[in-house]
């Protein structure tokens, strides 16, 4: 029998491509085997986030020094000035209640776990149906400059040129079917 405990859920996308979405809805449906894996950032928190439930929000001089530590599984500076990345404590107070680390991470970080714990990961890219289509979500979110809309539509195009590098690319056209396309790998995945 395998256990979650050994094992890694690796969600990735551009921004906008409805990758938190598709998080939300396996935590939902299994919170008995899933936990999610809080990342730490230095950019400070948005609308209702909160500190310790969606961010680990930090000073960049205490990220710069947690880096030195090698205190992080993966790390980001994924916008300039913005770091973002997975602290290993994180995984391991997942792991010691008996569950998989649920990981919402940038591309080049879930690679980077991927990479890390080879044959103990499930990694899914989730892509947006067009480029287009991307960046109509991320102006429908009105959080957004036009510098940040710009600067993430040209990541994302980047960011897409590494979808053959995951396990599997799930396309977002429709948010329900790339929810249930996702569920379903993942208890695959945890009942191997």
């Amino acid at each position: 029998m395998a256990y979650p405990r050994h094992k890694i859920i690796i969600i990735a996308a551009p921004s906008g491509a409805g990758k938190t979405s598709v998080v939300r809805h396996l935590l939902k449906v299994l919170p008995d085997k899933l936990a999610f894996s809080i990342s730490a950032a230095t950019r400070k928190p948005r609308n209702n986030e909160m500190h310790g439930v969606d961010y680990y929000f930090i000073s960049a001089a205490d990220f710069e020094k947690k880096i030195a530590e090698d205190a992080f599984v993966e790390w980001e500076m994924v916008y300039e000035g913005k770091y973002y990345g997975t602290l290993k404590q994180e995984v391991e107070r997942i792991w010691a209640a008996e569950k998989a680390p649920l990981l919402d991470v940038d591309v080049k970080g879930g690679l980077h776990v991927k990479d890390k714990y080879p044959g103990q990961t499930l990694s899914l890219f989730i892509q947006p149906p067009s480029i287009e289509e991307l960046e109509r979500r991320l102006r429908s979110r009105g959080t957004e400059s036009e510098e940040s809309v710009k600067s993430r539509i040209s990541k994302a195009a980047y960011e897409l040129t590494f979808k053959d590098r995951f396990d599997f690319v799930i396309l977002n056209d429709k948010l329900e079917r790339a929810c249930a396309e996702a569920e379903a790998l993942v208890r695959k995945f945890l009942n191997s």
